[in-house]
C-alpha cells in the first residue's frame, strides 16, 4: 500500500470514506475494507456513523496500531469546551483511546479558528489524538491556521478530481509537505460517465473509478478516500493501486480540470479559483 508520510507518521494513500454509509451496511463495507487489507478509514461526527465504525474494528482483529483512524469535528462544536467534549464522545463511539487524526470539518466564521485549533492542540498534547487538520479550507484559511495561528496542519481535505482543479491549494500544501486528501474522488459519478476518462479506462482494460484514482494517488502529496458500497467497489478501488497510467493519459485527464464541485453547501467558504 502507497503510504504518505508527514510529521513523522505514515498515512495510507487510499483509505476508505463512510459518508452517506449508515447502519449495518457501513458496519459491513468497513469490516469489509479491513479484511481486504484497507488501513485507512475515514468518518466523521456529522456522518452518524462512528459507532459503526468503531464496532467494525473492534470485531475485525486487526491492530489498532495499523490503522489510520480520522473523524471531524462539526462545525457547531468548535468552541473549546465542545471540541473537548465531542471529542471525548467520539473517542467512546469509535471504541479508541486515540485519534490519529482529527479534522475541522468545515470552517466556522462564527467561531475564532485559534480557538479550535488550541483546543485540538490540548487533546493532542493529552495523547488524545496524534494528528489535527482541516477540510474545506482555501489557501487564505490555510495561511491563518499554519502562519497566524502556528499549528501543526497534518493535511487538509478538499473535494479533488480530475473535473475539479485545487492547483493553489496543492501549490500551497505541497512546499511544507501536507498532504491533500481527495473526498469525493469520483465527483458523485460525473467521472464515471466522462468520454475522455471512459476512453482511458478502455485503453487499459479499467474502469473510470479506477482511472480517476490512479490519476489522483499517482501525484505528489495527495490521498483518497472514495466511499464504497460492498466488497466488489472495495476491491475495484484497492486496484488503482496497480494501474500505470502514461504521461499521455495524465495529460489527457489534466486537461479535463475545471470547476465542477459536487459540494458546494450555502456554509462553504470562498473557494479559491
Amino acid at each position: 500500500m502507497k503510504t504518505l508520510t508527514h510529521l513523522g507518521t505514515r498515512m495510507p494513500a487510499l483509505g476508505l470514506g463512510t459518508w452517506q454509509l449508515a447502519g449495518s451496511t457501513c458496519a459491513r463495507v468497513v469490516r469489509g475494507a479491513l479484511d481486504l487489507g484497507y488501513r485507512h478509514i475515514d468518518t466523521a461526527q456529522a456522518y452518524g456513523n462512528e459507532a459503526e465504525v468503531g464496532a467494525a474494528i473492534a470485531e475485525s482483529g486487526v491492530d489498532r496500531e495499523q490503522l489510520f483512524l480520522t473523524t471531524k469535528l462539526w462545525m457547531d462544536r468548535l468552541a473549546r469546551a465542545d471540541v473537548l467534549r465531542s471529542a471525548e464522545e467520539s473517542l467512546r463511539r469509535l471504541r479508541t483511546d486515540w485519534l490519529d487524526l482529527l479534522l475541522i470539518h468545515w470552517p466556522n466564521p462564527r467561531v475564532p479558528l485559534a480557538e479550535t485549533l488550541e483546543a485540538m492542540a490540548e487533546l493532542r498534547e493529552a495523547g488524545k489524538l496524534r494528528h489535527i487538520g482541516v477540510s474545506n479550507f482555501p489557501v487564505a484559511l490555510l495561511q491563518q491556521a499554519v502562519e497566524e495561528v502556528g499549528a501543526e496542519i497534518f493535511c487538509d481535505q478538499v473535494e479533488y478530481h480530475p473535473l475539479l482543479s485545487q492547483r493553489p491549494v496543492l501549490d500551497y500544501l505541497r512546499p511544507r509537505g501536507m498532504p491533500l486528501v481527495a473526498y469525493s474522488p469520483l465527483a458523485h459519478g460525473k467521472v464515471l460517465t466522462h468520454p475522455e476518462v471512459r476512453r482511458i479506462a478502455s485503453k487499459h482494460g479499467a474502469t473510470p473509478a479506477q482511472v480517476s484514482l490512479a490519476w489522483l494517488l499517482g501525484q505528489d502529496g495527495v490521498a483518497a478516500i472514495p466511499k464504497a458500497s460492498g466488497m466488489e467497489h472495495l476491491r475495484d478501488n484497492l486496484a488503482a493501486l496497480d494501474l500505470d497510467l502514461d504521461p499521455a493519459d495524465r495529460a489527457a485527464l489534466d486537461k479535463l480540470q475545471g470547476h465542477t464541485r459536487t459540494v458546494a453547501p450555502s456554509w462553504a467558504p470562498n473557494w479559491d479559483t
